[in-house]
């Protein structure tokens, strides 16, 4: 395939852009236009579209010690249980590998090894999480044939009370059922144009009781986190930052002997109908550097931001070892156009997968995937009725695989979305975007496992995703419905079956979303309801398909908060999981209620202490989410009984 120059690329999408944004030039020139906030981009018709924000506020409300917790509420999202070098994230049922995933705007590569989670994350210094299912904007990122997944994490800005220069947060916690002993440590300032995070966070538990008192083996919490975030900012807005991060999973984690005898982990299990596990010490880390600038005070035509980050992900599964490793940058600039804006720019990654099998079937290699894209991304309001956000990505892909066979493609990724007001309180909007997917790096932990890896037929996956809803707004009532289908056509096999690199899998989810929210003066309570059809090839997808989905199926959500003085605030959240016979054999529905109070001292309102009840009904149950439910050689692994925890938070 012939493929076309980074330069004449970008020339070609700039050009494109520039009409839109020579117009808002000379408007802005006359004095006459006004940026308002965007209608397209505002929350609700965000939502609706499937592009989720977890707030800040939801987050708190939430208390998360695991990724797990972050998504309580949420029933299009669901996350595997255990600990957390277990834990994967799922939209719509398809898996986050298959989405672009980036923390702060870095682009976080996939799991080394299939029993083990993607994205290790201690959720301390969350601020939101911005969610995409299924139409990623252009400048989303490459690869984001599913959707996307934003964390961004705290500032000393967003730490600081008002007026302050230094302050800092200390949390320590406990629960019933573990005997954990968690706590975190942040201080943070700004002198001057500097400002600074540092921040370190130790998780430690025994193995966890499921509902019927036993204990799951190899979910006890061995977790540690630190972060260093610096920043400067001169007085014209110019700002630099630079963060650094390094999280750690560890400790006794389940295994069981695998062909040749050697052991793996399988974290994501509870065991093995062949055979008693075995507890081993295992390892997943996540290292992250990144180096930004971006202009706090820009308008008009020059908003620039730069970005450059490096990621690795190594997993120690006993059996085998793998190292994921991404270096990424990022060039954009945010124009004021007619109506809204127009973010245009470039981007390059470069990421590796490279691994190492002991035992009788050693073996190991790597594969490399380079990619160069440019894209644009316009978000305007036509008129107070017709709001509209369309824009093109164009992507140059490099591989190189384990037998140094090399592979190259370009691909076109399109989108656009509008909103229609029909009154004051009814919107109709609607979506479409064809996404190409590029290749897929391979398992890093089993590169060659058994076999040489074989690339005859591997080639580039495409996606096409579709959404149309309608929302409800009176202030007090907010509901809204969309359909939503995405198709992944051609995905090459992460983990091949007898070397085959180039087998391909076609995976569809389809459904509807829903929502239903009442708010009153000092709280809400919120419904929300989806159901994802997920099948690979036609028929219902597995829950061992890895790096692929889970069959999800129905999945209800409720959430509440109330504040009764400004001392007292109450809330609880629920997951309802109804029965899915689209597999054999039937997964179960269970029903699960978690309830907390929190407490601020009138006289010490730097000081909060809360209750949790999580699992209330003490539910025996395993995530709908979870690996190996339908499989009669895999004991599913269940979640937590009945858990109360305690929780005190200091700032200082």
């Amino acid at each position: 395939m012939q493929r076309i120059s980074t330069k004449k690329l970008t020339a070609l999408l700039l050009t494109t852009a520039m009409p839109f944004a020579t117009t808002a030039g000379a408007q802005d020139a006359s004095g006459v236009i006004e940026l308002e906030e965007i209608r397209v981009e505002a929350a609700d018709a965000q939502t609706l579209l499937g592009n989720d924000e977890i707030t800040e506020d939801e987050i708190e409300a939430r208390n998360p010690s695991s990724t797990k917790d972050v998504f309580v509420g949420e029933s299009a999202i669901t996350t595997g249980g255990g600990a957390a070098i277990a834990q994967k994230v799922y939209v719509n049922g398809i898996e986050e590998s298959l989405l672009s995933v980036t923390i702060d705007g870095a682009r976080q590569n996939k799991s080394a090894f299939h029993h083990t989670g993607n994205v290790l994350l201690d959720p301390e210094l969350l601020k939101r999480v911005e969610v995409s299912k299924g139409l990623a904007p252009a400048d989303a990122g490459a690869g984001a044939v599913a959707g996307s997944i934003a964390y961004e994490t705290k500032d000393a800005r967003d730490l600081l009370e008002a007026g302050d220069t230094f302050g800092g947060r200390l949390r320590l916690s406990t629960d019933s059922n573990a005997n954990s002993q968690d706590g975190s440590l942040t201080i943070y300032g700004i002198n001057g144009g500097f400002e600074y995070v540092l921040s370190h966070t130790r998780r430690s538990s025994d193995d966890y009781e499921d509902g019927d008192g036993v204990v799951v083996l190899g979910t006890r919490a061995e977790l540690t986190d630190y972060v260093g975030k610096v920043a400067y900012e001169s007085l014209e807005g110019h700002r630099f930052e630079f963060a650094a991060s390094r999280t750690e999973d560890s400790g006794p984690r389940s295994a069981q002997p695998g062909p040749g005898g050697v052991y793996f982990i399988r974290p994501d299990f509870g065991g093995l109908t062949t055979g008693p596990s075995v507890l081993i010490e295992a390892l997943s880390r996540r290292t992250s550097y990144t180096l930004g600038y971006s202009n706090t005070q820009a308008s008009g035509m020059w908003n620039p931001e730069i970005q450059l980050s490096y990621n690795k992900q190594e997993i120690d599964a006993i059996g085998s070892y793998g190292v994921n490793s991404s270096f990424s940058a990022t060039f954009k600039n945010r124009f004021d156009i007619a109506g809204g804006n127009l973010t245009a720019g470039l981007d390059f990654f470069r990421e590796t997968a490279e691994g190492r099998t002991g035992g009788a079937f050693g073996s190991g290699g790597g594969e490399t995937l380079r990619n160069t894209g440019v894209f644009a991304q316009a978000r305007q309001d036509l008129n107070d009725t017709f709001s509209i956000s369309y824009g093109a990505r164009i992507d140059s892909q490099q591989f190189t695989g384990a037998d140094g066979t090399k592979f190259s493609d370009t691909g076109v990724s399109i989108n656009g979305t509008v909103d229609v007001r029909l009154s004051d309180t009814w919107s109709l909007n609607a979506g479409l975007a064809s996404t190409w997917g590029g290749y897929e790096l391979g398992e890093a932990g089993l590169v060659n496992f058994f076999t040489p890896w074989d690339y005859t037929g591997f080639t580039s996956s495409r996606a096409k995703s579709a959404r149309l809803g309608v929302r409800f707004d009176n202030g007090t009532w907010k509901a809204s419905a969309a359909l939503f289908q995405t198709e992944v056509d051609d995905i090459a096999a992460v983990l091949p079956s007898g070397g085959a690199r180039g087998e391909l899998s076609d995976l569809k989810s389809r459904g509807i979303d829903t929502s239903l929210q009442y708010s009153w003066a000092n709280g809400f309570a919120r419904v929300n309801w989806t159901y994802a059809d997920v099948e690979v090839d036609d028929a219902t997808i597995t829950s061992t398909a890895y790096y692929l989905g889970r069959p999800l199926g129905h999945i209800i959500a409720l959430e509440t908060g109330m504040e009764l003085t400004p001392q007292w605030r109450v809330g609880g959240s629920a997951q309802i999981a109804l029965s899915n016979d689209d597999t054999t054999p039937e997964l179960p529905s269970y029903e699960v209620v978690n309830l907390y109070a929190s407490y601020t001292p009138a006289r010490y309102d730097n000081l909060e202490l809360r209750l949790d009840v999580r699992n209330l009904f003490d539910e025996t149950y395993y995530s709908r989410s979870a690996d190996g439910l339908d499989n009669s050689r895999v004991v599913p692994l269940n979640e937590p009984g009945r858990t109360i925890g305690l929780t005190a938070r200091l700032r200082f």
